[in-house]
C-alpha cells in the first residue's frame, strides 16, 4: 500500500480496517494502478487509481458502467465509490460474480473454448445493439444516457490512436503510428460508413468474466461510440490469435456464431473494413514492443525485425486492395 492508496481508502472508508492490499496482475497502462482490497471482516473491493491525476478516464468508466447496467446488454461490475476530484482520481468496485474468463480459458479443452468465444461473441453483439446517431468520445453522464462528443468516425478513430500513443512506454516504433494514421485517413470514405454502437474498445480475456448470464466486461474506461467490426475483430486478435499468425479457424468461427446468434450476422461493412483495422490493432504490438519482448523468449532485434516487417506487410495490403 502506497500513500495514494492509503488515502483513497480512508476518504472512501475511514472506519475500515484493511487486511491486505494485492496487485491484480501486470498491466500495459501505466497512468492507472488497480489493487484488490480485503477489509478485516472478510469484504473484497477493487480500487483502480488515475495515477496520472487525469479522472476522464474515471469519470468515463463510471459513467458507462452505469448506463451499461441500465439498459441490462451485458454484465458489469457494481460501482461502490468514486473521486474525480481528488489528486488522484479513483473508482471503487465490488468483485464481480462467476469466474475470470482467463481463468476459465486457461483450463478448457477445444470443445470449451468454443463454447466461450461463442459467449464472448454473443456479449459483444448485445452490447453492440446500443446504438447511436454519431460517433463520439464519451464524456460522462449515466444511467439515463450518455454524454458524447461526437465527430466522423474516422477522426475519432484516429482520436483512438493518437490516444494509445500515448500510453506507450516507449517510441520506438513511433513511426507506425504516423502511417497508420494516413492509412486511415485515406480510407475514411470506406470507414464513413460504419454502424455507431457503444463498444467496450478493450475486450481482452482479463477483461471479461464468466456468470450464469455468460460474458461480462470490467474495465470500461476506453468505452466510446464507434464501429462495431473494429470491435468484433479487435475481439478475434485479443481473444484467440497468437502474436504471430491467426487463432484457430474452429474459434474463430465460434466467435462470430455467437455473434450472428445475437445480432442476425456480423457488423454491416466487417470484411472490406477488416483490412484496415489488422493495421489498426498491430499498433497494439509494436507500441507496446517493449512489453512484449519482457514475455518472449526470443532475441529483441529479431522480435523487432518482424514488427517492421509485419506492419510493412499490413499496410502494403491495404495499398494494394487485398
Amino acid at each position: 500500500m502506497d500513500d495514494r492508496v492509503a488515502a483513497a481508502l480512508e476518504n472512501t472508508f475511514p472506519d475500515r480496517t484493511v487486511e491486505t492490499v494485492a496487485s491484480t496482475g501486470p498491466s500495459w497502462n501505466d497512468a492507472n494502478r488497480t489493487v484488490g482490497v480485503e477489509f478485516a471482516d472478510g469484504e473484497r473491493i477493487y480500487l483502480k487509481l488515475a495515477i496520472d491525476g487525469d479522472g476522464t478516464r474515471i469519470t468515463r468508466e463510471r459513467a458507462v458502467i452505469a448506463f451499461v447496467s441500465a439498459t441490462d446488454a451485458v454484465a458489469v461490475p457494481r460501482v461502490v465509490a468514486s473521486d474525480v476530484d481528488r489528486e488522484t482520481p479513483y473508482l471503487v468496485t465490488e468483485p464481480v460474480p462467476g469466474r475470470s474468463l482467463e481463468k476459465r480459458w486457461m483450463e478448457a479443452n477445444p470443445a470449451e473454448r468454443a463454447a466461450l468465444a461463442r459467449a464472448v461473441g454473443r456479449a459483444l453483439a448485445r452490447l453492440h445493439r446500443v446504438r447511436f446517431d454519431d460517433h463520439g468520445h464519451v464524456t460522462g453522464s449515466g444511467p439515463e444516457g450518455l454524454d458524447v462528443e461526437t465527430g466522423p468516425w474516422t477522426t475519432v478513430l484516429v482520436e483512438r490512436i493518437e490516444a494509445m500513443r500515448s500510453l506507450v512506454p516507449a517510441d520506438r516504433f513511433d513511426r507506425h503510428f504516423d502511417r497508420v494514421i494516413e492509412a486511415v485517413e485515406a480510407d475514411r470514405d470506406l470507414l464513413e460508413g460504419a454502424p455507431a454502437t457503444l463498444v467496450h474498445g478493450d475486450p481482452a480475456r482479463p477483461n471479461c468474466f464468466c456468470d450464469e448470464r455468460g460474458v461480462g466486461f470490467l474495465d470500461w474506461e476506453i468505452a466510446h461510440v464507434g464501429d462495431p467490426a473494429r470491435e468484433l475483430h479487435r475481439a478475434c486478435d485479443q481473444q484467440i490469435a497468437p502474436l504471430r499468425g491467426c487463432g484457430p479457424d474452429r474459434l474463430v468461427e465460434a466467435l462470430h456464431e455467437g455473434y450472428r446468434a445475437e445480432a442476425g450476422g456480423l457488423p454491416s461493412g466487417y470484411e472490406r473494413r477488416r483490412p484496415i483495422y489488422d493495421a489498426v490493432r498491430f499498433l497494439g504490438v509494436s507500441g507496446f514492443f517493449e512489453k512484449y519482448v519482457a514475455y518472449r523468449e526470443e532475441p529483441a532485434d529479431e522480435l523487432a525485425a518482424w514488427v517492421e516487417g509485419e506492419m510493412d506487410r499490413r499496410l502494403a495490403r491495404l495499398s494494394d486492395g487485398s
